[in-house]
C-alpha cells in the first residue's frame, strides 16, 4: 500500500525526471500519424499529454480476444496508457481453472488470471514508452461496474453484497413494461426515499477502505477506483450514495463508453443524467472515455470512447498523480488534444470562487486539417434531470500558434458545486436522445473533468 508521504515522494522523483526530458513518446505526436498534434499543453508547462485506455476485456472474462495479445495491440494503436480489467463476478476465493471449457464469460477472473494479468502488464510495460497496468471491473448486475486499478487483491460481487435493495426498480420496470416515463420517475422519487437506499454498495465500499492484509477477503486500500457505464445498470450504485472518506480514491465516471455519451442514460425514462447526479451526490470524479473493448482489436476502433491524461512522466506513477488530479478529458477522436483553464485552476482543480465572471481558456487541436473548424462549447453546472447549461460559445480549432479560445461565463457557487466544459461539433448531429436545445449544440465530441466551485474567503 502507498502511504501518503511515499505517493508524494513518487510524484517528485517522477517529476525531477520530466524536467530533465519528455520521456520516450511523449515526446513524439499524440495517436496515429495523420494527427500531428503536440504533447504539451500550452496553458500548463511540466505535465505532457498521454493517450490512454483503462477498460478493456479478454477471455478472462467475457471478451473475445487472447489477453497475451492486449497490450501489444493497444501499444501498436497508438495508446500511451492501457489497462485490461476483465470482470469480477463470482470466482473469488474458488480454486482454479473454474472456467468451464475455457468460457470465462459468467465466472470472471479468478486467482490464476488475476496473477496472469499482472505478468502481461508487467512485461509490456516501458517506462517512458508504455505504461501497462492490470485492474478489474466489479460486475453487479444490479448495481452497476466499478473499475479498479493498482490494488494488489480483487474482490468480486458475490461476496461484496452486490445487489440491488430497490434501486433504479422504475428505470426497469419502464425498459421491460413500458410504464410512462412521468409515472416511473414517481416511483423513482419513492424508491429514493426508502431506508435501505445506499446499502448495495456498502460491502464494496468496506473492501475498498480495507487494508490489503485483511484477513479472509483482503482488502482494496491501494487501489483507486470510477464508476463505469453509470445508468446501464439501473441501481446506479445505489443512486451514487456519497460515501466522503472515498471521494479522493473513487476518481472517475465513464462519460464516453464505446460509442455511447452516458450524459443522456435513462433520460427518457424519467431518469436523473448519471453525470449530473453523480456530481450532485458530492463525488470528486473526473470524466472519463473508454473502449470497453471486448472484441480482439483493442485500441484500434475510431469513434469509440478514450481517455486524454495530463501526467507528469509516462511511468504507473505518472498515470496515478494523474488520476488523483482528475487532470484527464475524455474524447472520441483520436488523436484530440484537449487542456482546459478556469481562471487559471486546471480541470480537476478546485476553483475559489463565489459569484461573478470566470474565465476560461480551452487548449483544443487535433492537426491542420481540423484548423478554423468551428466548435462549440458549453458551460453545465448542476440540474435537476440534466445538467444547466449557463453558457454557449461558439470556437473553432485554433490555427497554429494562434491565441487558446478564451471566452467568460457568469458563475454562481450558490447554484453548484461544480462546472463542467462540454466540447460539441455542431455540424454533426446530435444524440437521438437530445431535446430540442442539447441538439442545437451538435454531437458531443470531449468532456473536461469539472471544475470543484468552493466559496471564496
Amino acid at each position: 500500500m502507498l502511504t501518503r508521504r511515499e505517493l508524494i515522494k513518487a510524484g517528485a522523483a517522477a517529476g525531477a525526471l520530466v524536467m530533465a526530458r519528455p520521456l520516450g513518446a511523449l515526446g513524439r505526436s499524440l495517436g496515429p500519424q495523420e494527427f500531428d498534434t503536440a504533447r504539451t499543453s500550452r496553458l500548463f508547462p511540466g505535465t505532457w499529454l498521454a493517450h490512454a485506455d483503462l477498460h478493456n476485456h479478454t477471455l478472462f472474462s467475457d471478451g473475445a480476444g487472447d489477453p497475451a495479445l492486449a497490450f501489444d495491440s493497444m501499444r501498436s494503436a497508438g495508446l500511451d496508457v492501457a489497462a485490461l480489467t476483465d470482470h469480477s463476478t463470482v470466482s473469488y476465493g474458488l480454486p482454479e481453472h473454474v472456467c468451464a471449457d475455457g468460457d470465462c464469460s459468467l465466472a470472471g477472473i479468478d486467482e490464476e488470471s488475476w496473477v496472469k494479468a499482472l505478468e502481461m502488464a508487467d512485461g509490456a510495460h516501458r517506462d517512458g514508452e508504455f505504461t501497462a497496468m492490470r485492474g478489474f471491473e466489479w460486475s453487479s448486475p444490479t448495481l452497476g461496474h466499478m473499475n479498479v486499478w493498482f490494488s494488489q487483491t480483487w474482490i468480486d460481487p458475490l461476496h461484496t453484497g452486490g445487489t440491488s435493495t430497490g434501486e433504479g426498480a422504475a428505470q426497469f420496470i419502464h425498459e421491460e413494461m413500458g410504464v410512462p416515463p412521468q409515472a416511473s420517475a414517481q416511483l423513482d422519487e419513492l424508491v429514493r426515499s426508502a431506508p435501505t437506499t445506499g446499502a448495495g454498495m456498502l460491502a464494496f465500499y468496506d473492501w475498498l477502505r480495507a487494508p490489503v492484509d485483511r484477513p479472509i477477503i483482503g482488502g482494496g486500500l491501494d487501489g483507486i477506483a470510477g464508476f463505469n457505464h453509470p445508468g446501464r445498470e439501473p441501481g446506479r450504485f445505489s443512486y451514487f450514495e456519497f460515501e466522503p472518506d472515498l471521494t479522493d480514491r473513487i476518481v472517475s465516471i465513464e462519460v464516453f463508453n464505446r460509442r455511447e455519451d452516458y450524459l443522456y442514460e435513462g433520460t427518457t425514462s424519467g431518469a436523473r443524467s448519471p453525470i449530473n447526479e453523480c456530481l450532485n451526490a458530492g463525488w470528486r470524479v473526473g470524466l472519463l472515455g473508454v473502449t470497453d473493448e471486448h472484441g480482439t482489436d483493442w485500441g484500434y476502433p475510431d469513434g469509440k470512447g478514450r481517455t486524454g491524461l495530463w501526467v507528469p512522466s509516462l511511468t504507473r506513477a505518472g498515470v496515478r498523480e494523474a488520476l488523483l488530479a482528475r487532470r484527464f478529458f475524455s474524447t472520441r477522436l483520436r488523436g484530440l488534444r484537449l487542456d482546459a483553464a478556469a481562471n487559471g485552476v486546471p480541470m480537476g482543480g478546485v476553483l475559489k470562487h463565489s459569484r461573478g465572471p470566470v474565465t476560461f481558456q480551452v487548449d483544443i487541436d487535433r492537426g491542420k486539417e481540423w484548423w478554423d473548424q468551428p466548435l462549440n462549447v458549453q458551460v453545465l453546472m448542476p440540474g435537476e434531470v440534466m445538467p444547466t447549461v449557463v453558457h454557449s460559445e461558439d470556437i473553432r480549432f485554433p490555427p497554429g500558434n494562434s491565441p487558446v479560445p478564451t471566452f467568460t461565463s457568469e458563475i454562481d457557487s450558490d447554484e453548484g458545486t461544480w462546472v463542467v466544459l462540454r466540447v460539441t461539433d455542431p455540424a454533426v448531429q446530435a444524440d437521438d436522445r437530445a431535446d430540442d436545445l442539447w441538439s442545437s449544440f451538435g454531437n458531443a465530441i470531449a468532456y473536461a473533468s469539472p471544475f470543484f466551485l468552493e466559496p471564496a474567503a
